[in-house]
């Protein structure tokens, strides 16, 4: 706390001198008593936005209004620190604050309340619920409803029952998950048990707020515990149906494994594997993982022998990954990237012990195309076998595509595979206006350049030439 003891002493003394009351709250005192306050800081006033924002703008060097309607006013504020420069702080200000959704009502009803403690009982958990006052010489700490004693326990228990707190905002449903996993904690019996009896009241919550949260979720460093509260709980169930559907029954013979903790095993591994991308965490990587195997309950086939298949779950998947993204409002191009890995998971196994042309090599760059090295990843994340034979041996067949893709892409810039002749050369060799006869000629020139690699020039004229006799004739 005595890092940041400057800027809340000095904001706490303008409230203060205005007449307002001023309070470190919510996450920032999370953090700080856990030893991980990074430099944004939330702050709650008895002062309305408009009193805030006067006090914030001559106070910071910057000062954001975006979330006025809702009571907080930010600004970026900069401090001196002995040896160590200047640290910039991110500062929110909130008033008193009494929200609650209708029970017919996708947005809250934003509600200005007029003391501490009725802001306080209002927040989600009790570990959110402690404060500091600022106006205070050394600050007051300011824990009415134990959150010091649920920190110490490491469990996640509302301020008031849980009932009242999730009808408030049902939201909170998916927030003890995403707690669950971010800090490590266990949810108490009773938010287990309201979780699960009001998992239907989480349709009233707009599907970006869903989408968010279902995001900062699986972007903690340990996701697996917070994604399987929500299967527990049935709130799965409502936000992604395809996670719990993967706890498929299993034969007295467990002729397949166990689908749903394999794909939980696979997000973890994918996860270990992050270091590989230059920015991480990852939220492509994390939603490949976790859907790569979502086409299985729709093909899953019994067959003579005792033998259990899923032909073809990697199409059917990607076609139930596309469609649950866009329902979540996920952006176009991460749903694109996240269907396009799944679609390409089992491609790998085609591969085997090395039996692919540098051709096959080639189309698998070329399909993966940005993708690629997520695509390595989910591939070796997909192996959680238990045989470590079979392990070692996938591991090696990969290791040696990888080595492939490397040679090749020095010899020929795979990244950027083009075929040998444009359109406009094309179009003059064969002295053809614009239009698809153009276009199958370019795709006739790449899977020639994907089977026999680069050609010159001269070459690739002849290969056009013959192709254009033969089609002709």
């Amino acid at each position: 706390m005595l890092r940041i003891t400057p800027v809340v002493g000095r904001l706490g003394r303008l409230f203060a001198d205005a007449g307002h009351e001023l309070y470190l709250v919510g996450g920032s005192v999370r953090d700080a008593l856990l030893g991980q306050l990074g430099h944004d800081l939330d702050l709650t006033t008895s002062a309305r936005p408009d009193d805030i924002e006067r006090l914030l703008r001559g106070f910071g060097s910057a000062v954001w209004t975006v979330g006025k309607a809702f009571g907080t006013i930010g600004c970026k504020v900069e401090s001196a620190v002995p040896g160590a420069g200047v640290e910039e702080w991110v500062v929110e200000v909130t008033t008193f604050r009494s929200d609650a959704y209708r029970s017919d009502s996708r947005k809250p009803e934003v509600s200005f309340g007029d003391s501490l403690t009725e802001d306080l009982v209002r927040r989600d958990f009790r570990v959110n619920a402690m404060a500091i006052d600022v106006t205070v010489p050394g600050g007051t700490f300011v824990d009415p409803y134990d959150g010091l004693d649920d920190l110490a326990a490491g469990v996640i228990r509302t301020p008031g029952t849980a009932e009242q707190s999730f009808s408030d905002d049902p939201l909170r449903m998916m927030r003890a998950a995403r707690f669950a996993s971010q800090l490590g904690f266990t949810v108490s019996e009773d938010v287990a048990a309201a979780m699960t009896a009001m998992a239907d009241r989480i349709d009233i919550i707009s599907a970006e707020r869903v989408r968010d949260e279902l995001t900062k979720l699986l972007l903690t460093s340990s996701p697996r515990a917070g994604l399987d509260l929500l299967v527990r709980t049935g709130i799965a169930d409502r936000v992604l149906p395809e996670l719990p559907a993967l706890r498929l029954e299993r034969d007295e013979h467990h002729r397949h494994k166990d689908v749903y903790q394999h794909s939980l095993t696979v997000l973890e591994q994918a996860i270990e594997l992050e270091h590989r991308l230059e920015r991480r965490p990852d939220l492509v990587n994390r939603l490949a993982a976790l859907l790569h195997d979502i086409g299985k309950p729709a093909t899953r086939r019994f067959e003579p022998g005792g033998k259990v298949s899923f032909h073809h779950h990697d199409v059917v998947g990607a076609k139930l990954t596309r469609r649950r993204m866009k329902e979540l409002r996920f952006s176009a191009e991460e749903t694109k990237a996240v269907s396009r890995l799944v679609e390409l998971h089992l491609r790998f196994h085609g591969y085997r012990d090395g039996q692919w042309t540098d051709s096959a090599v080639r189309r698998y760059v070329r399909d993966a195309g940005d993708q690629l090295e997520r695509l390595h990843i989910l591939t070796r994340a997909d192996c959680t076998t238990r045989n470590q034979r079979k392990a070692a041996r996938l591991r090696q067949a990969y290791d040696d595509l990888e080595r492939r893709i490397g040679e090749l892409a020095e010899q020929e810039e795979l990244e950027a595979i083009r075929p040998d002749l444009d359109g406009n050369q094309i179009m003059a060799l064969l002295d053809l206006p614009p239009g698809p006869e153009v276009g199958q000629a370019y795709r006739h020139l790449l899977d020639f350049r994907m089977e026999h690699g680069p050609a010159t020039p001269e070459e690739a004229e002849a290969e056009l030439r013959r192709w254009w006799a033969e089609r002709s004739a």
